[in-house]
Formats: structure tokens, C-alpha cells, sequence
């Protein structure tokens, strides 16, 4: 973790230390290509083209990300294979959106539904470029997807809406869990249902050329089968949840939210450091304050824990930092699935 912080920097900012990062994107990748996975890591956690750029020129064959912004975002940033893994259920604008991505780029798609591959069927239709779809089914995350076993009744629909079927998809999002054994099931599930997908669609003669899974958590339990894609994301940063769960150490985190201590009570060393309001899905937490995710709201995705040596009763728009004089800066890893967009660096390199 950041302990030294450029000289001059405005806060507040999100700080990376790009040594780490690229540790990170190494690390990954040379693991992937042992195991002999494609890697095609999941850009919704940097949204940086720079970071982009990092991983396609270290080895990665592709991005996957989650909306159309995205996939326009980093197509006009030069990226040229993307994998929108979500479903989409395109509009008249939303349809147009994509047959212009279609025409400059290598895209793929999710689908989980016959109703929505029939939908991007006609979406696309007049493209320059074919759009290929992988159907998504669920491995045990109970979010999006399919059964495995009905992948081979999506897959027929969309074929029939002269979608190229490339084959299935997973996540194993069930392996985010401080059970010792989450990980190790997650990433033993993802490949049951990989496999029962790929039968499903061979018995309508629809061979699978991409079996994709592969998350952060389940990274070091992948093995020969038959996924041979993978698309794990926040190991460009790695985050306070990743270590909570043992995935990563502590000179595994690259990414860190900078303040600044404006103001030390009369009588107290603890002076107050303001912080920014968290971005979407992005929480300021710390692995020794919270050992398990904090829970859930049902009006916020999430929601934020103490910061060390912080008060259990400070406010989430604060943070207490012992020992800090004002001026100083105050680093705090970060737990994220989702940072701000930026066709440049949405953090300080350094």
C-alpha cells in the first residue's frame, strides 16, 4: 500500500503506484498463460484507458466491460476486441449505438434470454461486421444467466437471429466469500456449468470455440478443463476485500484514496480527514477495520466501514486518522468493483 504520496498533489485523489500495478498485470497474465487461458480481464474495475493499455500490451487478448458507454469509451480509445459481458436489451438509440461499435471493432456480447437475443438480432442486423454472442449461464452467483442445461435453447435463438453463437460464460461471483472454501467452489462450480453449457450446445450441432469465467477470488484455483478464458478484474488493483479474503498481500495494492487533515480538535491528536463521497460500487474501507464486507443497504449498493484507528462512530463523509498533523496526507486502500470512467488516467500515477 502507499505510504508516500507525490509531492504537491491536490487532494482529494485516488493514487496509484504504478510498480505494483504492473506487478499485478504481470502477475496475472503469466498465470493465465501457463494454465493455458486466454485472458480478457474485466476493465468496469479501472475504466482507465492507460490501464487498458497496460494489459492488451502485456498479453491479454481482449476487454470485457460491462455497459455500451464502456465498450464506446474504450473502442475510441483504440481498443478493437471487447466482450460486453451483460446482457443488453438495446433501444432504437441503443441499437444504432451498437452497429457503429460493430462496424470498428471485434464485438461480442451476452445473452441470456431468447427474448433478448432476438432482440440484439435485430438490432444489429445490417452491421458491416458480425456480432458474436456467448450465452451467459449461472454457476451458482444467482445474478444473470441461464441453467446451464437451457444455453443450448438461447444459443439456437440467437443463431436463428443470424447472431454468430461463439459459445457460454460465467461468473463465479459466489467466490467473494470469507468461507475458506468459497473460492474453491466458485471456481469448481464455473467449470460444471461451462461444461454442461458446451454439451448443451453441441447437441444442437453449435460448437463452443469460448468457454469464458475466471474472477479475482477464483484466480489459483483454475486448472485444465473446459474454461479457456478468463476475465478477472480487480487484480489491477487488488482492494481491501481481496485481502480480507486472503487474495492478495498487503504490497499487492496499488490503488489508495489520498486526503488531507484540515483541522485537529483543541485537546485531541486525532484530527479529522475529510473524505470524497465514495464513487458508484466504490467504497473507502480497510482490511484491518473490516474483516468481512460490511453488509448491504437496500438503498446503496454499498456501504462504508471505519478507516484504522478511526472512530467506530465517525460519519462515512469523515475519517479520523491518529497521529496526523493538518496538511499531512492520509492514504486508505479502497474496496471497488467500479471507479469513475476516464479515456485518461481516472487516478495519479506515480
Amino acid at each position: 500500500m502507499l505510504e508516500q504520496l507525490p509531492e504537491g498533489l491536490v487532494t482529494p485523489a485516488l493514487v496509484v503506484d504504478a510498480d505494483v500495478l504492473d506487478r499485478n498485470i504481470a502477475r496475472m497474465t503469466e498465470a493465465a498463460r501457463t494454465g493455458g487461458f486466454a485472458l480478457r480481464p474485466h476493465a468496469k474495475s479501472h475504466k482507465c484507458a492507460e490501464i487498458a493499455g497496460r494489459q492488451l500490451r502485456a498479453g491479454a487478448r481482449g476487454l470485457s466491460v460491462a455497459t455500451l458507454s464502456e465498450a464506446e469509451a474504450f473502442a475510441a480509445a483504440g481498443v478493437d476486441d471487447l466482450f460486453i459481458a451483460y446482457p443488453l436489451w438495446p433501444d432504437e438509440s441503443r441499437a444504432r449505438r451498437l452497429r457503429r461499435l460493430a462496424d470498428v471493432v471485434a464485438l461480442r456480447v451476452g445473452v441470456d434470454s431468447v427474448e433478448a437475443a432476438r432482440r440484439l438480432g435485430e438490432a444489429v442486423r445490417g452491421s458491416d461486421r458480425a456480432v458474436e454472442v456467448l450465452v451467459e449461464v449461472d454457476c451458482g452467483t444467482a445474478r444473470t444467466g441461464v441453467p446451464a442445461a437451457d444455453a443450448g435453447r438461447v444459443a439456437r435463438a440467437a443463431s436463428d437471429a443470424g447472431l454468430g453463437v461463439l459459445g457460454a460464460f460465467t461468473f463465479p461471483g459466489h467466490g467473494y466469500g470469507h468461507d475458506p472454501e468459497a473460492r474453491e467452489r466458485a471456481a469448481r462450480g464455473e467449470e460444471r456449468a461451462l461444461s454442461e453449457a458446451a454439451e448443451a450446445l453441441r447437441e444442437l450441432g453449435l460448437e463452443p470455440r469460448v468457454l469464458s469465467g475466471g474472477s479475482t477470488p477464483t484466480a489459483g484455483r483454475w486448472r485444465p478443463g473446459p474454461v479457456d478464458e478468463l476475465r478477472p478484474g480487480v487484480y489491477v488493483f487488488n482492494d481491501a476485500q481481496q485481502l480480507a479474503m486472503g487474495c492478495c498481500g498487503v504490497d499487492d495494492l496499488a490503488l489508495a484514496a489520498a486526503s488531507t487533515v484540515i483541522s485537529v480538535p483543541p485537546g485531541t491528536s486525532t484530527p479529522s480527514t475529510p473524505m470524497p463521497a465514495p464513487a458508484p460500487n466504490c467504497v473507502r474501507d480497510s482490511p484491518a477495520a473490516a474483516p468481512r464486507p460490511p453488509p448491504r443497504s437496500p438503498r446503496a449498493r454499498s456501504s462504508a466501514a471505519p478507516c484504522p484507528g478511526s472512530s467506530d462512530s465517525a460519519p462515512t463523509s469523515g475519517r479520523v486518522s491518529r497521529g496526523r498533523p493538518p496538511g499531512s496526507y492520509c492514504p486508505s486502500p479502497f474496496r471497488c468493483s467500479s471507479a469513475p470512467w476516464s479515456t485518461s488516467p481516472s487516478c495519479r500515477m506515480s
